[in-house]
C-alpha cells in the first residue's frame, strides 16, 4: 500500500472528476464532496480521491443508475448503511466514489473528519505520520491499515461531538473488515 506526501494536483483532480460527475447527477445531487485524506491541505495520503456524491435518501436508486450510466460499476453498500459504493471505469484516475443520501452516517463522519483535519494542522500531520507508519506496518494488508486507524478517526469524531452510538458503529464495521473476501 502506497501512502504519500500531499499532491497540489489532488484539488484539480478532484475538481475535474467532479465535472464530469456532476453533468451526470445535476438534477438530483445536493452537492458532491471532495472527502478523505486527499481533501485535506498537507495530508499524507493513498494518491486515491475520495467523492461522495450526495442526494435525498429517496433519489438515491436514480443516481445509482445515473453514475452506472458515467461507466461506474456499482458495488452495494459494502458492509456501510447508507453509503453506496462504485468502481471507477477502466482509465480513469485512481478514485473511490460513493453515493450517499444526505442523511447518511458515513457522509456526516466523512464530513467531520474533512472538516476538523482542514481546520487543526498538528492533528492532521499527527493522522499523515500515523498512516505512513501503517502503511509500512501493514504492508498491503488494508484490512490491518483501516483497523490502525480507527482510533484515530474515532477520537476526532468523538471530539466533533458525533454520538457514541454512531462511533461504536464505526469501530465494529472497521474491525469486521478483517478476514472478510474482498
Amino acid at each position: 500500500m502506497l501512502v504519500v506526501d500531499y499532491d497540489l494536483a489532488w484539488p484539480r483532480l478532484f475538481e475535474e472528476l467532479k465535472a464530469s460527475i456532476w453533468d451526470a447527477v445535476a438534477g438530483i445531487a445536493v452537492a458532491v464532496e471532495h472527502v478523505g485524506s486527499t481533501s485535506v491541505p498537507g495530508l499524507a495520503a493513498k494518491p486515491v480521491i475520495d467523492i461522495d456524491v450526495v442526494v435525498a435518501e429517496c433519489d438515491v436508486p436514480s443516481g445509482i443508475e445515473q453514475l452506472k450510466g458515467l461507466g461506474y460499476e456499482h458495488r452495494g453498500d459494502l458492509g456501510i448503511p447508507l453509503r453506496e459504493a462504485f468502481r471507477r471505469p477502466a482509465g480513469t484516475v485512481p478514485h473511490n466514489l460513493y453515493l450517499c443520501p444526505s442523511n447518511s452516517p458515513a457522509l456526516a463522519n466523512h464530513v467531520a473528519l474533512r472538516d476538523y483535519l482542514r481546520a487543526n494542522v498538528e492533528a492532521a500531520r499527527a493522522y499523515g505520520e500515523l498512516k505512513m507508519r501503517l502503511a509500512v506496518e501493514c504492508a498491503g494488508d488494508i484490512d490491518a491499515y483501516v483497523e490502525g486507524k480507527t482510533g484515530f478517526i474515532v477520537s476526532v469524531l468523538r471530539q466533533v461531538g458525533l454520538a457514541e452510538a454512531s462511533l461504536s458503529d464505526i469501530e465494529v464495521m472497521n474491525r469486521k473488515r478483517r478476514g472478510r473476501a474482498r
